[in-house]
């Protein structure tokens, strides 16, 4: 269940963070969509690593967003260079 409700945020993620960053992505929405995905995960990790999450919470959703967003901007630094 701690999944889907990664995944549930993630969507929600990765369609505020390309809204904060807008421009032609070389995979559309549902590329956003999966980094918002990657994004709510890094966030949920870099979080318990850092310690500011316990095992079993949830990331925070400001930190989801941003995980987004960076993930998106390295998505797109890299595509521009291929």
């Amino acid at each position: 269940m701690e999944l889907m409700g990664w995944i549930f945020l993630g969507l929600v993620a990765g369609a505020i963070a390309k809204f904060i960053m807008p421009g032609r992505d070389p995979g559309g929405c549902i590329v956003t969509i999966l980094l918002g995905i990657a994004g709510a995960l890094l966030a949920g990790y870099l979080g318990r690593v850092a310690g500011f999450y316990q095992e079993g919470e949830r990331a925070g959703f400001i930190a989801a967003i941003l995980g987004a967003a960076l993930i998106l901007f390295v998505y797109r630094l890299l595509m521009r260079r291929s």
